[in-house]
């Protein structure tokens, strides 16, 4: 079993995305310990509600447009080649228009959500900033999700992998030159995606998908199979930054800062996640029949169950590492921060899983009523638990939601097999 394992194409394309995916964990680790370091909890705190905002808004504002361009796109790359680019133009095209759209609309609410919501005036340009930056947001995600489609998993590491020492390069130059503060780490922080989505355009046949006609006559077909999707990205994306919206109006900037702190030492999982995702995706949406499926499944789930045990090995050596690295000021995000790595080790786990569901029997509306469930747990139980034990009680509802989004999906695709 293990060596069918590691002799399959999905284990070597993964190779790539997991190494490209722990060079991007590194780099993205050392720019959020950086700035951590150079701005203090407080202002840490708020540029960590700025950035959350931004990625929130771009989840909502794409409406399962990535995830339609990866199933149709790759559907028809060997079959209508044309009607890809079609997909590819018209997914583009619909992001445009969300961007603009977003940004109205952050820069008229900014001053509201700053003073009435978090009660934090000084949020109001940072929030501003935030809604420049959807627009970056959106079209990498586009340029990434364009090269998932392509297969090209090499080229997305890359990309991503120069945008990230792109931007820890210019926190270094800010902070050695003393101009580092939290609206110039906003700046470069959401600027730089923009990079990213115009270096991919010299990979992607980028002439031949803007001169694609009729892309709208697609609008239907991609609109049908993106509405479950947006339905629980939506539901999902509000209540997966839900915990950090609750402490940023429970609790003090500081404690949002090292809450934050101790999150953004774990989200290189997440990355871990989409990685393997991106490689797992258009495999499950390419099978025909359930025999292959299963064999692929049970493989993948191995696969990743060796990760999770590795990840669970790491964990004392967060005790002693995290307040040498983030220093004393921080010292409260140890514990936090075990919890939610274990969160989000159980979320690793479920990948197959969820890409099973979604992607090979393709129903995505399945995770609207994990979305919701979801929700009900960040929004209900958090609320109580962060009012009553402050971050450590967010860190312990997150791992309650990621629990319910792995055994939800999980009881309906027993059910689905044992029919």
């Amino acid at each position: 079993m293990l060596k069918s394992i590691l002799s399959t194409a999905t284990f070597k394309q993964s190779q790539v995305t997991v190494l490209g995916t722990l060079i991007n964990g590194l780099l993205g680790f050392l720019f959020y310990v950086l700035l951590a370091r150079f701005l203090g909890p407080d202002n840490f705190g708020l540029f960590i509600i700025a950035t959350t905002s931004m990625v929130l808004v771009a989840d909502i504002a794409d409406i399962g447009t990535n995830t339609g361009l990866i199933r149709f796109v790759s559907k028809n790359l060997a079959v209508n080649i044309d009607k890809a680019y079609r997909f590819l133009k018209l997914g583009l095209e619909i992001k445009l228009i969300a961007w603009v759209t977003s940004v109205l609309v952050i820069f008229l609410l900014a001053p509201f959500l700053a003073v009435e919501v978090f009660r934090k005036n000084e949020l109001i340009l940072p929030l501003r900033l935030a809604g420049f930056g959807v627009g970056s947001a959106l079209l990498f995600t586009f340029a990434t999700s364009a090269l998932q489609a392509y297969q090209k998993y090499f080229l997305w590491s890359i990309v991503n992998i120069l945008t990230n020492t792109l931007r820890l390069l210019l926190i270094l130059i800010l902070g050695y030159y003393l101009i580092l503060n939290l609206e110039s780490s906003l700046i470069v922080y959401l600027a730089l995606p923009f990079f990213g989505f115009f270096i991919t355009l010299f990979i992607l046949p980028a002439r031949k998908i803007l001169k694609a006609k009729f892309e709208f006559s697609l609008a239907k077909e991609l609109f049908k199979y993106n509405i479950p999707v947006a339905i629980f990205t939506i539901i999902a994306a509000f209540s997966s930054k839900l915990d950090t919206y609750l402490t940023a109006v429970l609790l003090s900037s500081k404690e949002v800062g090292i809450y934050g702190a101790a999150n953004q030492l774990v989200a290189f999982l997440p990355q871990l996640v989409s990685a393997l995702g991106l490689v797992a995706s258009p495999k499950f949406a390419s099978f025909q029949a359930s025999e292959q499926m299963l064999v692929y499944l049970k493989k993948f789930q191995l696969f990743v169950s060796g990760l999770c045990l590795v990840g669970l090995l790491t964990i004392p050596l967060a005790i002693y590492i995290i307040p040498i690295i983030l220093g004393v000021q921080y010292q409260e995000a140890t514990l936090p921060f075990i919890v939610l790595f274990i969160a989000q080790l159980i979320f690793l786990f479920s990948i197959p899983v969820h890409h099973s569901v979604i992607f090979y029997f393709g129903r995505p509306d399945v995770f609207i009523w994990v979305s919701i469930g979801h929700l009900v747990i960040i929004g209900g139980l958090g609320y109580l638990l962060i009012s009553g034990i402050g971050i450590i009680g967010a860190a312990i509802t997150v791992l309650l939601g990621t629990t319910f989004n792995f055994l939800y999906p999980l009881i309906w695709l027993l059910i689905k097999l044992k029919k």
